[in-house]
């Protein structure tokens, strides 16, 4: 029977994400029925709808420059909501092994520094997801207020009513204008769709919270078995059953690893891949914002650019710790009193350096590691690209 401070771990480490993404059908411990089916299918038909209406706004051709910036923006975060949830429904198999060893090692893990190191690390998780969500919500509602007082601005000033317009958070009044939609529903009409924005938002960073809590708890136990390395006590009896354990252990943690890596490959490719492309549309969009003292413009685009910036620096920061853990793994051990170890003992120290040597990591398309040396070369590359649109900008 699991006590009540274990049962306060789990539910710790593990409730805000799973409140997070039960809902729309992706957290991995619930029971796979037809319910769960059916939240999975209502989210990603929901999510479909802000890829949907900017595709239509862009094809209709009656926006400007700066709602078709919105409009990309939209469509990119669609359809990266939608591949998370899809992906993480996919390999659901893989997290559910994750999450499943993370509960056991909260239910047999009783040592009170272990605790400490696995306690820290959810709560990093946790401060992750909470930066991120906040900040994908308030962004949602900032678009949402912009659309709001774009409408009021229009109505206070003197136009015809050919030339007053709705606006709407999700780039759709060309599309709402041409199938009729009466504008005494424009207020439902944004309702909805900021609700559609907050599904995209916790679809999107509410998947790479859980992503990354689970990744920080593997972390953690590296971290728990590094110290058992370096701590290794060789007066004790029964040294090769305990080493062999410890062996058995590592074994396992890499195999978590391995399965998280496989699991976020395609997901972290597309993210990259977009995030650059967005980075300097969206920094072009903000230079031409200050220079127009656009505010609405200026309040979005810097929303979006924090937004994708959260992602990229999150992902590569945690994909950089756990390659740097698994990394020092060998380094404990030779740290370690190997050379009181019996021989038959020796002889597996040599197999876990050479594993260490090819540590996992996380690789956008198995092909880009994901660390933060990747992100400094996104960064670096984006912001050339955007002095050169803003030379043109001023010339």
């Amino acid at each position: 029977m699991a006590t009540k401070q274990q049962n306060n771990s789990i539910a710790y480490a593990m409730i805000p994400f799973k409140l997070l993404t039960w809902p729309i059908g992706v957290w991995p411990l619930q029971v796979y029925n037809h319910f769960s089916l059916i939240r999975w299918i209502v989210a990603t038909c929901c999510l479909s709808i802000i890829v949907i209406l900017p595709i239509v706004e862009l094809r209709l051709g009656c926006t400007d420059a700066e709602k078709n910036v919105d409009s990309i923006m939209m469509i990119s975060c669609g359809l990266l909501a939608m591949l998370k949830t899809i992906w993480f429904r996919v390999y659901a198999n893989n997290l559910t092994d994750n999450h499943n060893s993370a509960i056991n090692d909260y239910l047999t893990i009783e040592d009170a520094d272990k605790c400490v190191i696995m306690r820290r690390h959810a709560f990093v998780g946790r401060m992750l997801a909470c930066f991120m969500i906040c900040f994908s919500y308030v962004a949602s509602a900032v678009f949402t207020l912009v659309s709001v007082l774009t409408d009021e601005g229009t109505a206070t000033r003197n136009v015809t009513i050919e030339e007053a317009t709705e606006d709407y958070p999700i780039p759709s009044r060309c599309t709402l204008e041409y199938i009729d939609m009466p504008s005494s529903m424009s207020k439902f009409v944004r309702f909805f769709e900021f609700i559609v924005l907050v599904l995209t938002s916790t679809s999107n960073h509410g998947t790479d919270a859980l992503f990354l809590n689970i990744t920080l708890h593997v972390c953690g136990q590296m971290k728990i078995l590094k110290n058992d390395f370096s701590n290794f006590n060789v007066s004790k009896s029964e040294v090769r059953g305990r080493f062999v354990a410890l062996i058995d252990r590592h074994n396992h943690l890499i195999t978590m690893a391995s399965e998280l890596a496989e699991t976020i490959s395609f997901v972290l490719l597309m993210q990259f891949f977009v995030s650059s492309i967005l980075l300097c549309i969206v920094g072009f969009q903000l230079i031409l914002a200050l220079k127009t003292h656009n505010i609405g413009m200026l309040a979005k685009s810097a929303m979006i650019l924090c937004s994708f910036l959260s992602q990229l620096t999150a992902y590569s920061v945690v994909g950089d710790y756990l390659k740097s853990q698994m990394e020092e793994v060998g380094q404990s051990i030779y740290r370690s009193n190997w050379y009181d170890l019996p021989a038959i003992v020796t002889r597996n120290l040599v197999f876990i350096m050479m594993w260490d040597q090819l540590p996992i990591k996380f690789q956008a398309g198995n092909f880009i590691v994901v660390n933060l040396s990747t992100y400094m070369s996104i960064l670096k590359t984006s912001v050339s690209y955007l002095s050169v649109l803003r030379v043109m900008v001023d010339a």
